[in-house]
């Protein structure tokens, strides 16, 4: 298998961090979900979870942490992966 021509294929967002963050942010709002409500479900401190939904934070969010903030929001976790269009 030729996986050179495979990596040349994938565009690779940069910013997808801050695209995880935007998504969770908004399902919560949709959702009617107070950040500390989240916070004390996900059982993490309220700044902690400031930092996630903060796109120019630098720590990255753990799959476990986004796989049960899925869980919690109801929403599909490939959905936080999309880009909104305008």
């Amino acid at each position: 298998m030729n996986t050179s021509h495979f990596i040349e294929d994938i565009d690779f967002k940069e910013n997808i961090k801050a695209i995880i963050c935007q998504n969770i942010k908004k399902y919560r709002k949709e959702k009617g979900i107070r950040l500390m409500d989240l916070a004390e479900q996900l059982d993490v401190s309220v700044n902690h979870l400031k930092r996630i939904e903060a796109k120019n934070d630098r720590n990255n969010i753990s799959l476990m942490t986004l796989y049960k903030i899925s869980i919690l929001l109801d929403v599909r976790i490939d959905k936080f992966f999309k880009i909104e269009k305008s």
